[in-house]
């Protein structure tokens, strides 16, 4: 078998059989260790010497599930016969109905294919904080090796929907409670409870339960149809866009009504389907793209190691220096947080303790995690703590002269090997350290907002910035459970830039005559977590009035110019802030749209004076998708066109985590590729005729469209010289 890859069998002198999966770091199922598992079986069945087996995985983890590299060569490929028989040959046929009892040892964690496994053994021994788990529907499939069998007649049909459906993880502990779990130990103990209760089994001391088999814990027909239905419409509510939680329901349905095997082989063929549907290529495409991102020429391939951060200042307590404060304080990093008066200096310590307390409520933090996360904060109002900080980062307001100081002090206070980034979104970095003589120790750490909880971490290079300071800020990005996306500098780097035209193209089509509200609900159902305008009323005013004249100078005639914000404003509206903006806002209630906007409105279509021939224009719903989403399809072309992103997956997985783009498409890219290039440039080179230059096919795109080259395709050769990777 290949390398570190493969299954071990030992047999005792108690006559038990220990089958051990070996694939680090998590023991995923690869097709060489099924085709082991299951040569070790039958080896097993046969020898008169075995009387039992125990099933583990090395190095203190079970197994993580199947090996996802599979679902790309299937999709690649078009043909299921890559895909292994595990359901029905190797768990159904030779685990749970071979004539040797089945015991799994699992430690550390049993997820997706690996916990199925478990399933099909006659018992399950674990330890306590082992995570158990389902998680198949994020990758747009389902359990495919018997779990939406077995798992209903484990711990009830109620808990077991709720973890396939969330693809939430339980402790071995809980699973203990719930019936998953047959006993709890120590891991020194575990092989050796799981040895006992394996020969336990086989002496009929213990019973020799198959799991598919039960039914006392499915309750009777009209309860499960009961919950069933609850869980259709509960799936609807949430997930109306993804096929495979009904599929999943449908499967789990038959299994009730038809018996276990039935469930068994209705699940393998839903699942072949389901892996070739778009949303499971999306979402395979999605979970490579994320791990990725931190793979960087000529910085994390040319054996630099990583140096250690451990204390970091923030300079600004607004909402985005406090929420970076707290993610690096959750992360165990020391923090300094400057302000320029005790005033402002004790509301940014404030709200760093308002975050982490709703950290807490949320149950993503514990009390202990939070005090120890206070005791690493220390307030400044000077420079004098920043003679040992390994990092700054700078978040004040988007103004260069402040930017441009700071960074000249930094440089006279700050250690020599001390990295200095900024979270602006917008400003060009080498204008922000133009009056510095450390260029290559400037870098953008541009962070999304709430900054400790929005995943993406946009890290900006010049082109003078060292790989050393790409290379620890991705570090201190992964320490901090951010996304690390490296980037060129640019105005807007790579997601505000992408998605300029996202909003703007919704104010062009408000200025037609098309009703705003009719835009944010498309624009949802599509897939984004909101419209535009409420995108806009919950970020307030003051951001796209900051940014208007940069991108006016920016993007010269592809840039929409409009007063709808101004006059938002001038009629006392700043959005969420005030509770008045397009949408009213009331405490404890959904924001409802504000009628009384339209004596706005049509003032600004009046000025706009975009209507032909003064009547709004008559659209349908693809159009105004379409409209929207095909100048930031029409930017991202320039985008990868001036090299500003490594690769077009990173800005799938910017759109995904900084901007809300569904991930069951795919991101922006991806999702494009599967409208099709030339199909997007004709809409657009249309529009543009009519409307002008913001729709005007960028050269790559036409270039694309042309040779039907996907647009997520890399360039046929990169130039020497680029803004994301020097």
């Amino acid at each position: 078998m290949a390398g570190s890859i493969r299954v071990t069998m030992d047999v005792g002198a108690d006559g038990v059989a220990l089958i051990t999966i070996f694939n680090p770091p998590v023991n995923a199922l690869h097709p060489i260790i099924i085709q082991g598992l299951k040569e070790k079986y039958a080896e097993a069945m046969d020898r008169d010497d075995v009387k039992a087996i125990v099933l583990t995985g090395a190095a203190g983890k079970f197994c993580g599930g199947f090996d996802i590299n599979v679902f790309t060569i299937v999709q690649e490929t078009g043909d299921v016969s890559h895909l292994p028989d595990v359901s029905v040959e190797l768990v159904s046929n030779t685990m749970e109905a071979g004539k040797k009892p089945s015991v799994a040892a699992i430690q550390g964690l049993a997820l997706g294919g690996g916990l199925e496994l478990t399933m099909g053994c006659h018992a399950r021994i674990a330890t306590p904080e082992t995570q158990l788990g389902l998680p198949e529907l994020t990758l747009g499939v389902m359990p495919g090796f018997g779990g939406t069998q077995r798992l209903p007649r484990l711990v009830g049909l109620p808990k077991a929907i709720e973890m396939m459906l969330q693809s939430k993880f339980i402790t071995a502990k809980e699973g203990k409670e719930r019936g998953l779990i047959d006993a709890l130990c120590s891991p020194d103990e575990l092989i050796k409870v799981a040895r006992f209760w394996a020969l336990e089994i086989a002496n009929y001391r213990k019973p020799w339960t198959k799991s598919l088999d039960r039914t006392d814990k499915l309750g009777s027909l009209s309860e499960a149809r009961a919950v069933l239905s609850m869980a259709r419409q509960q799936a609807k509510k949430v997930a109306g866009n993804l096929p495979q939680h009904q599929a999943c329901l449908d499967v789990i349905e038959e299994g009730v009504l038809c018996g276990g095997q039935a469930g068994v082989l209705k699940e393998a063929n839903v699942f072949k389907e389901l892996v070739l549907a778009p949303t499971a290529r999306s979402l395979v495409h999605v979970f490579f793209a994320q791990r990725s991102t931190t793979k960087v020429p000529g910085v994390t391939d040319i054996q630099l190691k990583p140096r250690q951060i451990r204390k970091v200042a923030v300079i600004g307590g607004g909402l985005m220096g406090s929420g970076i404060a707290t993610a690096l304080l959750v992360g165990n990093i020391s923090v300094v947080l400057k302000e320029v008066n005790a005033q402002f200096l004790q509301r940014g310590q404030k709200t760093i303790a308002g975050n982490l307390e709703g950290l807490v409520k949320r149950g993503s933090l514990t009390k202990d995690k939070m005090n120890k996360a206070i005791s690493l904060l220390k307030g400044a109002l000077d420079y004098e703590d920043f003679k040992d900080v390994d990092m700054v980062i700078e978040a004040v307001i988007e103004k260069v002269p402040l930017k441009q100081s700071i960074f000249a002090d930094l440089e006279k206070v700050c250690p020599p090997h001390c990295i200095l980034a900024s979270n602006t979104s917008t400003i060009d970095l080498n204008v922000v350290g133009e009056k510095t003589n450390s260029q290559d120790r400037i870098i953008g750490a541009h962070f999304f907002s709430p900054a400790h909880i929005m995943p993406l971490l946009e890290i900006v290079r010049t082109e003078k910035t060292s790989p050393q300071a790409i290379l620890d800020l991705i570090t201190v990005g992964k320490i901090i459970k951010k996304v690390p996306v490296v980037v060129g500098n640019c105005t807007g780097f790579a997601v505000n830039r992408t998605f300029f035209p996202y909003t703007q193209g919704a104010q062009l089509l408000v200025s037609l005559g098309i009703d705003l509200f009719r835009i944010d609900r498309l624009i949802n159902s599509f897939g984004m977590p909101m419209g535009p305008f409420q995108l806009q009323d919950v970020a307030g005013y003051g951001v796209a009035l900051a940014v208007k004249e940069i991108y006016a100078a920016a993007f010269g005639t592809r840039n929409f110019e409009s007063g709808l914000v101004d006059l938002m404003a001038e009629n006392g509206r700043q959005g969420k802030i005030n509770g008045k903006g397009y949408y009213i806002y009331e405490k404890g209630a959904k924001p409802k749209p504000d009628p009384s906007i339209q004596p706005v409105i049509d003032e600004y279509r009046r000025r706009a004076k975009t209507m032909p021939g003064g009547k709004p224009v008559t659209l349908s719903d693809q159009d105004i998708l379409e409209m929207v989403f095909f100048p930031v399809v029409n930017e991202a072309c320039r985008v990868m066109d001036e090299n500003v992103v490594i690769r077009a997956s990173d800005l799938d997985i910017a759109s995904v985590l900084g901007m809300g783009f569904p991930k069951y498409r795919g991101g922006l890219i991806f999702w494009a590729d599967t409208v099709g290039a030339s199909y997007i440039c004709s809409k657009l080179s249309k529009w543009s005729e009519t409307y002008g230059d913001f729709f005007k096919p960028s050269s790559y795109l036409e270039e694309r469209a042309k040779s039907g080259r996907a647009l997520g395709a890399p360039h046929v050769a990169q130039k020497d010289s680029t803004r994301s990777r020097m």
